[in-house]
C-alpha cells in the first residue's frame, strides 16, 4: 500500500511523444545501430537465461546447499562466502558471452579498454556486488535466527535502512572503485555550469569529471548522492566531444534530477520496494516444500543463500519493467526541466543526436528490449518532446 501511494505521488506520470527515426538520422546511421544491437542483444538474453538457470539449479536442488555448507561451518561465513561463490559462478557461466560482447563493443569503437582493464573491472564488479548482497543477506539470515516469527518485519526495516544508507555511501565508496574523479577545472565552462545551478536554485557540492575514456567512448553524465554528498558527474568523453552549449544542456538535465529530488525520491521508492520484497520473500519461504527442495533447514540456515539469490533474481526480473517505466517517467521530467531552464530545444535535439550516434542508442527498440532494459525514453521520444517546444 505504501509503495503504491509513493509511486502515485512521486512519479510524474505522462505519455511520451514519439517520432520516426528517419526524421533525424540517415539510413546509414540507423542501419549501423540496428546491426550493433542485432549482435549484442542475443547474448544479453542468453546471459539472462543462463544466469537464472544456474541459480535455479543451485537454489532448487540440494547442490547449492551442499556447496555453501562446505565453504565454512559458521552461518555468517556461509552467507558471505556463499554469496561470493555463487555470484562468481554466475559471472563465470556467462563469461564467454561477456567476452564476445566486449569484442563487439571494440569492433564498433565503443570500448577503449584493454583486456587487462576489462578483467580487473569484472573482478571489481563481482566483489562489489557480492559485498552489497552479502550485507543484505546477513541481515535477513541473522534476524531469522534470533526472531523466528517476526524476522520478516525486522528484515524489511533493515533492508529499507540499507537502501537509504547506500544512497549516501554509493557515490563516496563504490563509484571511486571504478572511476577517478576530479573537479572540473577552473574556466568559463565551470563558471557557466555553477551559474546555471545557482539560477536553478539547486545547491551543488561540485561538478566532477569521471575518467570514463579509459574504458569507453560513450558520452554520459549523471547526478548522485543527496544532501552533503550530492554532485554532478560528467564523463570526460562528453567534455572532449561536445561543445560547451551541449554540455550545459546535459548538466541542465542533471539539475532537473536534483531540483525534483529524484535521488531522494528514488531512495524512498527503493526502500519501500526493498521492504515489500522482504515481505513477499517471507511468504514464499513459509512454504515448506520450497525450503526442503533447497536443502536448507530454514531461513536462518546459512545454506539458504542460493535459494535467496534465486528468488531475488526472479523478483528483480519480474519487477524490472515496472522499475524501468518509473525511471523513464523521471527522465522525461528531467528533459522537460532542461528545456525549461535553457529555452534551447535546438541544442537539446543536437545533444540527443550526438548521444545516440556516439553511444549507438537503440533508435527503435522492440517492446521486449524496451521493457527489460530501457531506463530512459528512446532518442526519438526525447527529440519529439523538444520538437513540441519548437512549434
Amino acid at each position: 500500500m505504501a509503495l503504491g501511494v509513493a509511486l502515485a505521488v512521486l512519479v510524474p506520470w505522462t505519455t511520451l511523444p514519439d517520432a520516426p527515426a528517419t526524421a533525424d538520422f540517415t539510413a546509414a546511421q540507423i542501419a549501423r545501430e540496428v546491426a550493433f544491437h542485432d549482435e549484442v542483444r542475443p547474448a544479453a538474453y542468453a546471459s539472462l537465461g543462463l544466469g537464472l538457470l544456474l541459480l535455479g539449479v543451485l537454489g532448487l536442488t540440494s547442490w547449492g546447499a551442499r556447496l555453501v555448507g562446505r565453504l565454512a561451518g559458521r552461518w555468517w561465513l556461509q552467507v558471505v562466502l556463499g554469496t561470493l561463490v555463487v555470484t562468481g559462478l554466475g559471472r563465470l557461466v556467462v563469461l564467454p558471452l561477456s567476452v564476445r560482447n566486449e569484442g563487439v563493443l571494440r569492433d564498433y569503437g565503443l570500448s577503449s579498454q584493454t583486456w587487462a582493464g576489462w578483467s580487473v573491472d569484472l573482478l571489481k564488479g563481482i566483489g562489489v556486488d557480492s559485498a552489497i548482497t552479502a550485507v543484505a543477506l546477513l541481515a535477513v539470515v541473522g534476524l531469522a535466527r534470533v526472531a523466528r516469527r517476526t524476522w520478516w518485519a525486522w528484515a524489511a526495516a533493515a533492508t529499507a535502512g540499507l537502501v537509504v544508507a547506500g544512497s549516501f555511501a554509493y557515490p563516496l565508496l563504490v563509484e571511486p572503485v571504478f572511476n577517478n574523479f576530479t573537479s572540473l577545472q577552473q574556466g568559463q565552462l565551470r563558471a557557466d555550469l555553477l551559474a546555471l545551478a545557482k539560477r536553478d536554485g539547486v545547491p551543488v557540492q561540485d561538478v566532477l569529471v569521471a575518467d570514463a575514456s579509459r574504458r569507453t567512448t560513450a558520452l554520459n553524465a549523471y547526478v548522485s548522492g543527496f544532501g552533503g554528498s550530492r554532485r554532478i558527474v560528467v564523463y570526460d568523453t562528453l567534455l572532449k566531444q561536445a561543445p560547451a552549449a551541449e554540455v550545459e544542456l546535459v548538466v541542465a538535465h542533471e539539475l532537473g534530477h536534483a531540483k525534483a529530488q529524484d535521488v531522494r525520491n528514488g531512495t524512498l521508492l527503493g526502500a519501500l520496494g526493498a521492504a515489500t520484497a522482504v515481505c513477499v520473500l517471507a511468504l514464499l519461504l513459509s512454504w515448506a516444500p520450497l525450503l526442503r527442495r533447497s536443502g536448507a533447514s530454514g531461513v536462518g540456515d546459512g545454506r539458504v543463500v542460493p535459494l535467496l539469490l534465486l528468488l531475488v533474481a526472479v523478483g528483480t526480473q519480474l519487477t524490472g519493467p515496472a522499475a524501468n517505466l518509473v525511471s523513464r517517467q523521471v527522465e522525461a521530467r528531467a528533459d522537460t526541466h532542461a528545456l525549461d531552464l535553457t529555452g534551447d530545444p535546438a541544442t537539446f535535439i543536437a545533444v540527443q543526436r550526438r548521444l545516440a550516434l556516439a553511444n549507438l542508442s537503440d533508435l527503435h527498440p522492440n517492446p521486449v528490449a524496451y521493457a527489460l532494459y530501457a531506463t530512459h525514453p528512446s532518442t526519438t521520444q526525447r527529440i519529439a518532446l523538444a520538437r513540441e517546444r519548437q512549434r
